[in-house]
C-alpha cells in the first residue's frame, strides 16, 4: 500500500436503505428519502474475545528482598486476560429474509454479531459468506420476519457531481443521515487489487463502514468503506464500493459462501509512453505484460512477454488496473476474446480463464487451515489432542493426556472464568482424562447424571495446576 505522508486511510462503518425506489426532489430537502431509506439501515455489533496482559508492578524489589520471588510468582501466575471487545460498524438489508451488506473488516473474526435496526429491534445474525479481497461480507439475520429492503444502482450511470446520500452509525450515535455529492470515480487508493471506488464528500466517519451510499431514486450506488483523515474524522474524502463490482461478489457469496474469480495468469505493468513509443502503438493504453505463468490459461492460449493486452471481451483495457478487475469480475470457464499489441500489430487471443482462488499464489496468501478440533457446546470450548509443541516446559504434560483448549465462546460457559486458549484439561471430576474422545464421553457421562456442573483439573500455560468448576449450559 502506498504510504500517504500527510494522510492515512480509516477504515470504517456506515448503512443507509431505502424500502421502494423514490427519487428526491433536491430543492425541498432530504427528508422524505431519509425517511424512506431509515427502516432498512441497521447498526452491527460484531463481539470478539481479545487477551491483554495485566501491567508489571511499576517498582522493583532489591535482590535478596524476600518479596521478590513472591511477587515474581504472582507475576507469573496471572497470565493473560480475556475481555469482550465490540466493534461498531453499519450495514444494509438487500432481501426481506434478513440478508445484510456490510464491511469485511467491521465483522472479522467475530465470535457474535448483532444487528439493530433503527426502531430498537435487535437480531443475531450468522455470517454467511465474506471477502478480505473487496471487503465485503454478507450476513442473514435469525428471525422469519420480512424486513424492508433496499436496491443496488446501475453504478456505471453515476456522474461526479451527482447528488448523494448517506445515513449510517458514526462513533456509535446511530442513525446519522449526511448529504454531499460525487467527487470523483474510478479512484484507485491502493488498496487491493481491484480499487475501483467511488469518491465522494458526504461525510463518513469511523463507524460508518459497510453502509450505503444512495442516489437520488433511493437506490445503493455504493458501499461506504475508507475515508482519508489527519484527525479520524471527516474531512470530505470517503470511498464506496461501487455497486456494480459488489453486486457480482454478494451473488457469489449468496450462491456459493466464497468468491470464484476469473484468472488470467499474467504479470503486468504499467504502459508509459517511452513503452508504447519503442513498441510502435500510438497512444499509453493497456496492460503490458511482463510475465505468464507456466501452465496458466494465458500461457496455454500463447500469450507472450511484451504482449499489451488493449482489450479484454470487448471491453477497453484504458490503464493496467483495469485488467485484474475485468478479469477478476468475469465468470470461471469462459472463454474470453483478448485483443493483443504484438509485433507492431493487433492480434487476437481466446484464453479459457481459470479460477484466481485456485491459484498457488492465492492461497499462500491465505491464514494456514487450523488444526483439526472438536466444538464441546456444553462447555463453550473447542479442544483438540495434545501435541509435542503443547508440551514444551509442561512438564506435567509429558505423558500427554487430557486436551488442549483450542478456542473459547464467548458466550460460552467458560468464556469468564479464569482459563484460556493453551491450557490443558487433564481431568474431569478428579478422573484422568486421555484424550479428546475420552473426554467427551466422561463429560456426556456426567451430564446424563443430572449434574448441573463439573469439575475441570487445568495444567496452565505456566505448568500451574488449577481447578475450575464449570456451570454445565
Amino acid at each position: 500500500m502506498r504510504v500517504f505522508s500527510k494522510f492515512f486511510i480509516i477504515l470504517f462503518i456506515l448503512s443507509l436503505n431505502i424500502k421502494h425506489t423514490y427519487s428526491a426532489d433536491v430543492s425541498k430537502g432530504f427528508s422524505k428519502l431519509a425517511e424512506k431509506s431509515m427502516p432498512s439501515v441497521v447498526n452491527i455489533s460484531a463481539t470478539t474475545v481479545v487477551e491483554t496482559r495485566p501491567q508489571q508492578f511499576p517498582f522493583q524489589f532489591p535482590p535478596g528482598s524476600p518479596f521478590e520471588e513472591f511477587f515474581k510468582d504472582f507475576e507469573k501466575n496471572q497470565g493473560p486476560q480475556k475481555r469482550k471487545s465490540t466493534a461498531l460498524g453499519s450495514g444494509f438489508v438487500i432481501k426481506s429474509n434478513g440478508t445484510v451488506i456490510t464491511n469485511n473488516h467491521v465483522i472479522q473474526n467475530a465470535e457474535g454479531i448483532l444487528v439493530k435496526f433503527t426502531n430498537g429491534k435487535e437480531y443475531e445474525a450468522k455470517l454467511i459468506g465474506t471477502d478480505p479481497i473487496s471487503d465485503i461480507a454478507v450476513l442473514k439475520i435469525q428471525s422469519t420476519l420480512k424486513f424492508p429492503a433496499v436496491k443496488f444502482a446501475d453504478s456505471d450511470k453515476s456522474k461526479v457531481g451527482d447528488w448523494v446520500l448517506a445515513i449510517g452509525n458514526p462513533f456509535g450515535l446511530g442513525g446519522t443521515v449526511t448529504q454531499g455529492i460525487i467527487s470523483a470515480i474510478n479512484r484507485d487508493i491502493q488498496l487491493g487489487r481491484y480499487d475501483n471506488f467511488i469518491q465522494t464528500d458526504a461525510s463518513i466517519n469511523q463507524g460508518n463502514s459497510g453502509g450505503p451510499l444512495f442516489n437520488m431514486n433511493g437506490e445503493v450506488v455504493g458501499i461506504n468503506t475508507a475515508i482519508f483523515s489527519n484527525s479520524g474524522g471527516s474531512v470530505g474524502i470517503g470511498f464506496a464500493i461501487p455497486a456494480n463490482f459488489a453486486k457480482n461478489v454478494i451473488n457469489q457469496l449468496i450462491q456459493y459462501g466464497e468468491t470464484k474469480r476469473g484468472w488470467l495468469g499474467v504479470r503486468i505493468q504499467t504502459v508509459t509512453k517511452e513503452i508504447a513509443d519503442s513498441l510502435g502503438l500510438n497512444e499509453a493504453i493497456g496492460a503490458l505484460v511482463t510475465d505468464v505463468n507456466k501452465n496458466s490459461p494465458a500461457d496455454r492460449a500463447g500469450l507472450k512477454q511484451g504482449d499489451i493486452i488493449v482489450e479484454f471481451n470487448e471491453q477497453k483495457v484504458k490503464t493496467m488496473r483495469d485488467l485484474p478487475r475485468l478479469v477478476g469480475e468475469a465468470p470461471v470457464g469462459i472463454t474470453a476474446k483478448l485483443k493483443i499489441w504484438r509485433g507492431k500489430r493487433f492480434i487476437t487471443k481466446n484464453v479459457i480463464l481459470g479460477r484466481l482462488e485456485d491459484t498457488v499464489e492465492f492461497k499462500e496468501r491465505k491464514i494456514p487451515t487450523k488444526s483439526k478440533q472438536q466444538t464441546v457446546k456444553s462447555l463453550g470450548i473447542d479442544v483438540g489432542n495434545i501435541k509435542d509443541e503443547d508440551t514444551n516446559n509442561r512438564s506435567k504434560l509429558k505423558n500427554k493426556s487430557g486436551v488442549i483448549i483450542k478456542k473459547i465462546d464467548p458466550n460460552g460457559a467458560m468464556s469468564l472464568l479464569q482459563v484460556r486458549p493453551g491450557d490443558a484439561i487433564v481431568a474431569l471430576q478428579n478422573i484422568p482424562i486421555k484424550n479428546v474422545r475420552d473426554f467427551e464421553k466422561k463429560l456426556k457421562k456426567q451430564i446424563n447424571s443430572g449434574s448441573k456442573s463439573v469439575l475441570l483439573t487445568i495444567v496452565d500455560l505456566q505448568n500451574s495446576t488449577r481447578y475450575i468448576g464449570v456451570k454445565i449450559k
